[in-house]
């Protein structure tokens, strides 16, 4: 899998949720033609896309939606649950407790955890807000696959690094600061602001 680039890997949930669509519609079979546009692309990018990962469609009939779903799902580690910590349980934190579409793909906030004493005891969306100081022991004595960050920008490195020496690999950033740390240590940062900038760039930049 290492020579299927980024762009890819990033396409196939939007694949799989266009997919889950099609599903519900009730369709049982669905060709590049149609995938493409629900997704977002050019059918010919679907069909590239996917041969990264082997052969799904059939000639002449396209794809079976539910067996490409599972296909996608499996690729993805969508199959299984993760398991995961919030660090920073402020205002985005508690919006990130309180979303559901975490859980209904699989992915589980089974700790919460902040430095702010008045936060620690606090019932968040059902979670308990528990100490920071605890965060390593937790994660050591747990099975936990990712952890989210959303603490102020001056302390997101300093999470980051406590998060990888507890043993975590995959790091979610919510804070507004671009984290670059070692080899071995997945980090995705979500900035809502720079995906905004970057609308109202082109926006400022339309021809009247």
């Amino acid at each position: 899998m290492n020579l299927v680039p980024n762009l890819v890997v990033d396409r196939l949930p939007v694949y799989l949720r266009a997919l889950n669509v099609l599903e519900a519609e009730g369709k049982k079979t669905v060709r590049s033609e149609e995938l493409g546009p629900r997704a977002g692309v050019n059918p010919e990018l679907v069909r590239k896309d996917l041969s990264y990962f082997g052969r799904f469609g059939k000639q002449g009939r396209g794809y079976e939606v539910v067996a490409l779903q599972a296909e996608l799902r499996r690729l993805l580690g969508t199959d299984r649950q993760w398991s995961m910590v919030l660090v920073g349980a402020g205002h985005l934190g508690r919006a990130i407790l309180a979303y559901p579409g975490f859980v209904s793909e699989g992915f589980v906030i089974i700790a919460a955890f902040d430095t702010d004493t008045s936060l620690i005891g606090e019932l968040i969306s059902g979670m308990r807000v528990r100490p920071a100081g605890e965060l390593v022991s937790f994660v050591q004595s747990r099975r936990v696959d990712i952890g989210i960050i959303a603490v102020p920008p001056a302390a997101a490195r300093r999470t980051a690094e406590v998060l990888h020496e507890a043993g975590i690999r995959a790091i979610l950033n919510y804070a507004p600061v671009m984290l670059r740390l070692p080899p071995g240590l997945l980090v995705r940062n979500v900035d809502p602001v720079i995906a905004l900038e970057s609308m109202t760039f082109w926006r400022s930049h339309e021809v009247a």
